[in-house]
Parts: C-alpha cells; sequence; structure tokens
C-alpha cells in the first residue's frame, strides 16, 4: 500500500514540480528498493508495510541528527533542506504517541502481560514493538518501561 503510494505522489510532485518533495521520495524509494534487494539475498519477500515504517522513522532520525550537526556547524541553509526533507517521510507515518499517550499504553501492556520487575522488560518492550510500530519512539519509550516496572 505505501508502495503505491510513493509511486503516486512522485507522479503528482513531477506534474507540480515540487522539486524537494519529489527528490526526497526518490530517496525514500531508493532506500526501500535496496531493502528490497538486501532482503532477497537473504531469502526474504519484499518489505512488509511495518518495515517500510521502520525504515522510514531511520530515515528521520538520520535526518534530525544531520539537520543539528549542520546547525551547529553553522550551515542553517543544509538543516533547513534536512528539516524539509523530514517534513516529506514523516507524512507517510503514522501520527506519533506523546508522552502520556505511550505511558498509558505501556502501563497497559505491562498490565497485560504480568510484567513484574526489570526482568521482564523484553517481553514488554517486544508487545509495544509488535502493537505500536511507527507509532512509538522506543528509543524513548524504554526508561518509561524500566521507571514503570522498577
Amino acid at each position: 500500500m505505501l508502495r503505491d503510494r510513493f509511486m503516486s505522489d512522485l507522479k503528482e510532485a513531477m506534474k507540480a514540480g515540487d522539486k524537494p518533495r519529489l527528490g526526497t521520495i526518490r530517496l525514500m524509494q531508493a532506500a526501500l528498493k535496496d531493502k528490497d534487494i538486501e532482503a532477497r539475498g537473504a531469502g526474504k519477500g519484499p518489505l512488509s508495510d511495518d518495515e517500510i515504517l521502520q525504515l522510514l522513522q531511520k530515515m528521520v532520525k538520520q535526518r534530525q541528527e544531520s539537520a543539528k550537526m549542520y546547525a551547529d556547524g553553522g550551515r542553517p541553509e543544509l538543516a533547513e533542506q534536512e528539516a524539509a526533507e523530514i517534513a516529506v517521510i514523516t507524512a507517510y507515518l503514522p501520527k506519533q504517541m506523546d508522552e502520556a499517550e505511550a505511558k498509558a499504553a505501556i502501563a497497559a501492556v505491562i498490565a497485560e502481560t504480568g510484567a513484574a520487575g526489570v526482568k521482564d522488560m523484553g517481553k514488554v518492550m517486544g508487545e509495544l514493538k509488535a502493537r505500536y510500530a511507527g507509532q512509538m519512539d522506543f528509543g524513548k519509550a524504554s526508561p518509561l518501561v524500566k521507571q514503570l516496572l522498577g
């Protein structure tokens, strides 16, 4: 489904002459093609929508780091370019949970799995990743899980 959306948005950007958006969509398709080739080499099929969302999240994270480095290095024009790419990529991601929503989701999963301590953190994180892939930043969720279990 996401692949079809990439193609239709690519055509739309071409017709509109939106070069920044067009370039970003092409970057996303190139990254997707690389991952598909990698998966094929490992004997797997094309990436699922969940795997594509993970790839897009990784791309956003890379661009956030780059934008910060550019801003710190006195290159605001490059930081703005990275921010524009982030805006295009995040349009394909589901809405991210805020901290309150994440805490509520984590508390619910802890209650459902019967997690009692930090030793059950892996079980809780696995369930969170299965349910909230693309909606939750697991780098920020991990300390919250630890806090709620500890």
